[in-house]
């Protein structure tokens, strides 16, 4: 059996929330195609990037919650931590 996730719990919605965004990028891929106006494109790009920081975030809040708070060796709390903050490093510095 595999370890649990803090998204484990909500991993249908999650998946779902991922194949919308998969969908969102495909029918960016058709407008390019059909050489829609730039500033359409551009919208819908925001759109996907909205759509998958939400997701980010609730993986971030899930991981906060049973992967940090739930962590009860302190010494590994806070190795957790550490891994949590660069996380948000990472996606802060997007673009």
């Amino acid at each position: 059996m595999s370890e649990t996730r803090g998204y484990t719990a909500s991993k249908d919605q999650l998946l779902k929330r991922l194949r919308r965004v998969e969908g969102q990028v495909r029918g960016i891929e058709g407008m390019v195609e059909d050489d829609r106006y730039c500033i359409d494109v551009l919208t819908q790009i925001s759109a996907v990037q909205a759509a998958l920081d939400k997701v980010a975030l609730g993986l971030l809040d899930q991981h906060a919650a049973h992967c940090v708070m739930g962590e009860t060796d302190e010494a590994q709390r806070a190795e957790r931590t550490d891994e949590l903050m660069a996380a948000v490093g990472r996606l802060m510095r997007r673009g």
